[in-house]
């Protein structure tokens, strides 16, 4: 990868990190439901003209963008209004990856390789970490709700298997626009059912509102996974996906120094054996043969 791709790589990453800030700010002015009427109205609105629709029927688009978009967001935002710390959110829902796991091994009966495994096993205990003995602080319903946002993007990300397994070959960015419609609807019904008397509109259209609104949609969305897109198309998944472990640790400083979040000792230690976790079901073997090299070369 050149270093104009790694600077790529790196401003998506850190666009996905500070993401959980902007969110945090965007429920303070706008319900949560609401929230995600919004950023999808606008990501959609937006993006349909420049974007053009997978070659999927629009049942996978549905499906992908009911379990991506309203189960993933509807769950999210609903825990940081709740009072999850963003910081801790952004580390959370990295447990996707392991969810992932777990789903595709019941649904399209995949199987694991030691390394998987053994990551399962590693960010298993960091969650238990995380909400056992670091639980002070945490609102129980936010956490849960983290975990359900979490299993959702999983769900999403094993309906891409499936879509392949079908025999498709979507582009990320134009599934990811297409879908977008699918939640709007829901999202908007959900609003008026439960957040009708929470809606004050002069906070809707506020600056730090619209901000959020347009943050989410653009540069979370269409910017990231647009250029996410751009960087499978170049490179080899392994060479790009390691870029996406530093998000949390984006999340984490920029929710300390925006918002003055702080882990407590347990957080942090669970937060680092999660993504350590990660780091053994994404890299293992990588890492291992780099080890292994001096070795080698003593010998």
């Amino acid at each position: 990868m050149n270093w104009q791709d790694r600077l790529i790589a790196l401003a998506i990453v850190v666009a996905w990190g500070f993401n959980f800030v902007v969110i945090k700010w965007g429920v303070v002015g706008v319900p949560p439901f609401l929230l995600g009427a919004l950023r999808f109205s606008a990501a959609a609105g937006i993006g349909l003209l420049f974007v053009r629709r997978p070659a999927l029927p629009w049942r996978w688009l549905l499906i992908y963008g009911l379990t991506m978009g309203l189960g993933q967001f509807a769950c999210l935002f609903s825990a940081v209004k709740l009072g999850m710390p963003a910081g801790l959110a952004s580390i959370v829902l990295q447990s996707s990856a392991f969810f992932t796991l777990l789903i595709g091994r019941l649904w399209l009966h995949e199987h694991f390789t030691r390394w998987q495994l053994g990551g399962l096993i590693v960010g298993g205990s960091g969650l238990y970490l995380i909400g056992g003995l670091g639980a002070a602080g945490i609102p129980p319903a936010g956490f849960l709700l983290t975990l359900c946002a979490a299993g959702s993007w999983a769900v999403s990300n094993v309906v891409v298997r499936r879509i392949v397994r079908a025999g498709y070959k979507p582009e990320m960015l134009g599934l990811v626009v297409w879908s977008s419609l699918a939640p709007i609807l829901p999202f908007f019904a959900l609003s008026a059912l439960f957040e009708s008397s929470a809606i004050h509109w002069q906070q809707v259209v506020s600056g730090k509102s619209l901000f959020a609104i347009a943050y989410l949609a653009l540069i979370a969305t269409l910017f990231g996974y647009g250029q996410w897109s751009k960087l499978l198309s170049r490179h080899a998944a392994n060479v790009v996906a390691p870029y996406s472990l530093l998000a949390p640790l984006v999340g984490v400083l920029s929710a300390a120094l925006v918002l003055g979040e702080r882990l407590s000792f347990w957080q942090l230690v669970g937060g680092v054996v999660l993504i350590g976790g990660l780091v053994v079901n994404m890299l293992g073997p990588r890492l291992l043969a780099l080890l292994r090299r001096p070795a080698l070369g003593r010998a």
